[in-house]
């Protein structure tokens, strides 16, 4: 196969709503709303997961990706396998996808650093330096010296 077909992986998400398909790899990503809420490799969906929506996976007996790099197994636990029966049930699997949308929602809201909040604080104390002008190097011209 030459990767999955955007138009039928767009077919079966109609019920959840618009998603775009980027080929990623030798796979593809699905997005909706700019946030990457399934991974397709090897024709099977990955949805997006994380701690409030991973129980559901382990329920159905599902694993997350994994793939094989240099002979090393690994695995991103950010996306499990979709259950097989909603490859036909397209409202069950728009349940699932708005699932995996609000895990990537909850994915892109980052905790400040421990480190970021001593930097501020550290920013917060100390006035601001005023930067030193730049001094602007003047072009010099060689002139063949004679003899």
């Amino acid at each position: 196969m030459s990767g999955p077909d955007p138009e039928h992986i767009a077919e079966m998400f109609a019920a959840f709503g618009r998603v775009s398909v980027r080929r990623m790899f030798s796979g593809a990503g699905v997005f909706s709303d700019g946030l990457m809420i399934a991974l397709i490799s090897r024709d099977v969906v990955y949805l997006k997961a994380d701690e409030q929506t991973i129980p559901a996976f382990e329920a159905e007996g599902l694993a997350p990706f994994s793939y094989q790099r240099n002979g090393v197994a690994r695995t991103i636990n950010s996306f499990w396998r979709m259950p097989e029966r909603l490859y036909d049930d397209p409202e069950e699997l728009a349940q699932w996808a708005r699932q995996a949308k609000d895990a990537a929602l909850r994915a892109g809201v980052k905790k400040p650093k421990k480190n970021a909040k001593k930097i501020a604080k550290k920013a917060a104390k100390k006035p601001a330096k005023p930067k030193k002008a730049k001094a602007l190097k003047s072009k010099r011209r060689f002139v063949k010296k004679r003899r």
